[in-house]
């Protein structure tokens, strides 16, 4: 066993401009540091069988969760069941960091919606 820093984890790059870090990355589960520049956002999505869980590290986020809105900041996060539509923006002037846990793992599971 090893502590896990963002700096040594396998990195990706999403959406507008977004980065992210594999911090523990299993069949089982995964646990993403994400970093969303100002005026940033992802689709609008589902995940069929990945429960989710967003936890704001620095900076603010949007939370659109079935059409609900949540503003997240520092501290705070936000479940998201399978099956609800979400999508995260982040309407703030700095940059947003972020944890994305993953149960199971959600890549190959995202539905994406127009609407």
């Amino acid at each position: 066993m090893k502590s896990v820093r963002a700096v040594d984890a396998e990195h990706y790059r999403w959406g507008d401009g977004c980065d992210g870090w594999y911090l523990v990355r299993t069949d089982e589960l995964n646990i993403i540091e994400e970093k969303m520049p100002p005026g940033a956002s992802e689709r609008r999505h589902f995940h069929m069988r990945a429960r989710q869980f967003f936890y704001v590290l620095e900076g603010e986020l949007t939370m659109e969760v079935e059409r609900e809105e949540f503003v997240l900041r520092v501290g705070e996060g936000v479940e998201v069941a399978p099956g609800r539509v979400h999508q995260v923006f982040n309407r703030s002037g700095r940059s947003a960091r972020f944890l994305v846990t993953s149960q199971p793992p959600s890549h190959g599971d995202r539905v994406e919606r127009a609407d």
